[in-house]
């Protein structure tokens, strides 16, 4: 596996990703890494004929999840590259079949591609799960559901009024926490004790629209190994509940 880290930050991490990586699988296209000084950036690969890059944020590469980041990031270049459903499957297709004929909130269409990317992430991470400790993930699962339920809006000072912060939005919120249950359910690697769950109760209490059991349902239960079409009917059943409120038959 051919690791190529284009910036000035210890490679150390992305070397020990790929060794891990190699234990089970490789990737026949060379990766770059590309270090992004916005600390703000999001982590992720894109791919291209001749090459994955692993996009990152200096601050993400030089902390103590770089290993982990990468290991994740590598998984989904090796779903990529297997054609797995989850990676070739076309976002905007599977919007376009769902949401046909519907009047769609911006904000909830732009949630959807954050659905999508949870379920590309439950197969990356079946990946990543199998081949490192769980206890650094589920740290990052819980620091990231704790600040966007504290980020909540905040109410203004009458019922009817617009709130004094805006905050996270707790639909998507609702819809995370039941990403990260169904991700550490899926893989047995906590008890019902967990702060997790309360994080994600305190998440659906703040979003009674979404039915965060129902979500957690559908990720978790997930196929290892779905058809195109089987993929397709899971990606566009479970945008259109989220955008529309109404479940699938």
């Amino acid at each position: 596996m051919d690791v190529r880290v284009l910036g000035q930050v210890p490679p150390d991490p992305f070397l020990s990703a790929a060794d891990l990586l190699t234990t089970e699988r490789d990737l026949q296209l060379p990766v770059h890494v590309r270090i992004r000084e916005d600390p703000d950036v999001r982590t992720w690969a894109a791919h291209y004929p001749d090459r994955h890059v692993l996009n990152i944020s200096r601050q993400a590469a030089t902390s103590v999840m770089a290993r982990e980041l990468a290991l994740h990031e590598y998984a989904h270049m090796a779903r990529y590259e297997e054609e797995h459903p989850s990676h070739i499957q076309s976002v905007e297709e599977a919007l376009f079949l769902g949401l046909t004929g519907e009047s769609i909130e911006r904000r909830k269409l732009t949630h959807c591609y954050q659905i999508a990317n949870h379920m590309k992430d439950i197969y990356a991470d079946d990946i990543t799960l199998s081949l490192a400790p769980a206890t650094k993930l589920v740290c990052f699962l819980e620091s990231q559901l704790a600040a966007a339920v504290a980020d909540r809006p905040r109410p203004g000072p009458r019922p009817d009024s617009t709130p004094e912060t805006p905050g996270s939005d707790p639909e998507i919120t609702a819809v995370n926490a039941a990403f990260a249950l169904a991700l550490v359910e899926r893989h047995s690697v906590v008890d019902r004790s967990h702060r997790l769950y309360d994080l994600a109760h305190a998440a659906a209490d703040d979003a009674p629209s979404v039915d965060v059991s129902a979500f957690k349902r559908r990720f978790r239960s997930l196929g290892d190994d779905p058809t195109e079409s089987e993929y397709r009917k899971s990606l566009v059943d479970v945008t259109r509940e989220y955008a529309t409120g109404v479940a699938a038959d």
